[in-house]
């Protein structure tokens, strides 16, 4: 496993440094298989199939496809999730996909799925799971008007929480190839000081660039060099969830901690890193 930890502080007015936003992110990799794609190989982000409880948000999946796609020599051919789904039909609407990757195996086996999937040229799924919550708030703000005025007092903050894992399949190999967790917490206030003073922590923003971030590293192999060590530690290759990664995980990778400066190189231990509030 490699574990990355991030802090990003927001700086905000010299007379509200004291009320200064703050986010808190980590990012975190297992893998069980070589993954560096190849030229001619796609990737495809689909919303995990969910019993009960709400899938991931749309607008987070598209982030994480856009940011992931990129442009230039080392772009990642991302296929649109919609496009797959239909050209796939009905094998993976959300009751009917593959919920363990050996299923795969057998969903090939199918008259004429084995060539749609060749005709996508997609490699690869990454099952998303997670999404954004408000955690915690407090305080208030009032604002009013009357005949030639008009402003706000008090303060209100909350905090939010974005929490994602993306499991990774290699579909022709019928395995389970490794996959990405990231959180991110931050907390947000409104300054009532006459005009209204937000300071917006953009947690899910900040969880789409480090989730695509690391599936791109995960994609090229730069980070590959510990991947027979977990292949031969893997006891199996179920998908991982939140709630058993812990379990899975444990004794069968490596976990190495480093740190990102403000300039964005690596460091042997974590550091902390200012970056101003957007409002």
């Amino acid at each position: 496993m490699k574990s990355r930890i991030g802090s990003h502080c927001a700086a905000g007015l010299v007379l509200l440094t004291a009320l200064s936003g703050c986010m808190q992110s980590r990012v975190e990799e297992s893998r069980e298989l070589h993954t560096k794609i190849q030229k001619d190989e796609a990737v495809v982000i689909l919303a995990k199939p969910q019993i009960e409880g709400a899938a991931t948000e749309d607008g987070f999946m598209d982030c994480v496809s856009r940011t992931l796609g990129g442009a230039g020599p080392d772009a990642i051919s991302v296929h649109s999730n919609t496009a797959f789904v239909d050209s796939m039909f009905p094998w993976f609407e959300p009751g009917t996909a593959p919920t363990r990757p050996e299923g795969i195996a057998t969903l090939l086996t199918r008259p004429g799925v084995s060539e749609r999937v060749a005709a996508t040229g997609v490699r690869y799924i990454v099952w998303l799971d997670g999404g954004t919550q408000k955690t915690d708030g407090g305080g208030s703000i009032a604002c009013g008007a009357a005949p030639g005025a008009a402003g706000c007092i008090g303060f209100g903050w909350w905090e939010k929480e974005s929490n994602y894992e993306a499991t990774v399949w290699d579909l022709k190999q019928a395995k389970s190839a490794g996959s990405v967790d990231t959180n991110v917490t931050g907390t947000s206030a409104i300054v009532g000081a006459v005009v209204p003073l937000p300071f917006i922590a953009r947690v899910q923003n900040l969880a789409c660039n480090r989730m695509a971030g690391q599936l791109r590293t995960f994609f090229t192999g730069s980070d590959d060099i510990e991947a027979p060590h977990g292949i031969r530690n893997a006891s199996s290759n179920k998908p991982t969830t939140l709630a058993s990664r812990a379990a899975t995980r444990a004794g069968s990778t490596k976990k190495v901690s480093d740190g990102e400066t403000a300039a964005g190189s690596s460091a042997a231990t974590a550091s902390a890193d200012a970056i101003p509030a957007r409002n």
